[in-house]
């Protein structure tokens, strides 16, 4: 039994976080797992920003509203779907995902969940398990799934180099460059040509 597992943001929607640096006027925003490998990190410098700047949940969910899926994405993930189970695995958050996946034909996500007050400040959030996307893929392995991983971030590394196949795709210059051995593709059309060649 085969199983695709397939980051989020940047391989099948924007970033997120660029988008609402981009409609926030806040530049130091658009940071992401492209550029800074330590989540936790990343995470709570942004939290830090956002209370600076007074901004919480909903002016996030307002930005988030108006991005689409990148071009071709639903096609792609409608004829994955019809060939192979297929899992989202993203560090972004069940807040922020619900209507990305509506627009995509809810396909199954495993993500992590905001801590939000009353006023909508973000206060925290709260990761499903550590190296969550690794540790999913091990745990599909544990009960018989052979996995194929794809993403474009330092935190989809590990579930690539842990499954029988795994492909960079959209990933960064630096990445590409950091891991030859991972065969890397810019067009739905090819990853999903190297996907089914897996299968």
């Amino acid at each position: 039994m085969n199983i695709v597992c397939l980051d989020m943001e940047g391989v099948l929607v924007p970033e997120i976080w660029i988008a609402f640096s981009e409609a926030s006027g806040i530049p130091e925003l658009r940071r992401t797992t492209r550029d800074e490998p330590d989540y936790d990190k990343l995470m709570t410098w942004r939290l830090g920003i956002l209370k600076e700047h007074g901004l919480g949940l909903k002016e996030i969910q307002d930005t988030i509203a108006k991005i689409d899926p990148l071009p071709g994405a639903k096609a792609f993930l409608d004829e994955l779907r019809a060939t192979t189970q297929v899992i989202i695995l993203s560090d972004t958050f069940e807040e922020f995902a619900k209507p990305l996946m509506e627009k995509l034909g809810w396909p199954t996500i495993f993500c992590n969940s905001l801590e939000v007050a009353e006023n909508g400040e973000i206060t925290g959030y709260k990761m499903r398990c550590e190296k969550s996307k690794l540790t999913t893929v091990k745990a599909l392995q544990s009960i018989g799934y052979d996995t194929i991983a794809s993403g474009d971030s330092f935190n989809d590394l590990g579930m690539i180099q842990a499954s029988k196949a795994g492909f960079l795709f959209k990933s960064t210059e630096q990445i590409k460059a950091d891991h030859p051995e991972i065969p890397a593709f810019e067009e739905f059309d090819d990853l999903l040509a190297a996907i089914k060649a897996a299968l």
